[in-house]
């Protein structure tokens, strides 16, 4: 499975959102499976480096997972799929 042309601007934009909010990918990971996610904490671990791609279905349910987790959080949120423009060029760090 590659990756698509969106997700790495995805990934990158949940990690912000996180980071933002200081949670983990361990809490994110638990509250996303609780929601149904089907990717193990191990490959949801290794997405958020970069090193293996997921289904897109899984992607936008870590965003949920992720948004739901910071709901009185007023920073970056994580993005679905489709609210990222693939012509778009990727956003610089110090732009999120």
């Amino acid at each position: 499975m590659g990756f698509d042309s969106t997700e790495p601007e995805q990934r990158r934009r949940l990690q912000a959102a996180l980071g933002a909010a200081q949670i983990s990918t361990g809490d994110l990971w638990l509250y996303y499976f609780g929601i149904g996610g089907a990717v193990g904490e191990y490959e949801v671990e290794a997405y958020m480096q970069g090193l293996v791609s997921i289904p897109q279905l899984q992607r936008d349910l870590l965003a949920m997972a992720a948004n739901e987790l910071f709901t009185d959080h007023d920073g970056p949120r994580a993005p679905y799929s489709d609210e990222i423009d693939a012509d778009d060029p990727p956003a610089k760090p110090d732009e999120a």
